[in-house]
């Protein structure tokens, strides 16, 4: 593996990451439940779970929509120089 995939790669884990524990801290500070969570996007809880996973770099960005929404939030991308 190449040095420049190694680092793609270690930078997509630290964005999930990073989002994961958005999430959570609107989830908590929200007094949400997982469940409850789930049923607002009209999914399961396991998915909910694969969301909050910080290690699960394969999350849609349908669901993280989906997610943001029922949060009262939204997701913002951007291109940035590397």
């Amino acid at each position: 593996m190449s040095v420049k995939y190694l680092l793609t790669e270690a930078n997509e884990i630290a964005i999930k990451r990073f989002i994961a524990w958005q999430l959570q801290q609107e989830i908590t500070s929200k007094q949400m439940t997982k469940t409850s969570v789930a049923k607002a996007m009209g999914t399961s809880r396991a998915a909910v779970d694969r969301l909050l996973d910080p290690k699960n770099t394969s999350v849609t960005l349908h669901t993280l929509g989906k997610a943001a929404s029922v949060l009262g939030k939204r997701i913002k991308i951007e291109l940035v120089e590397s």
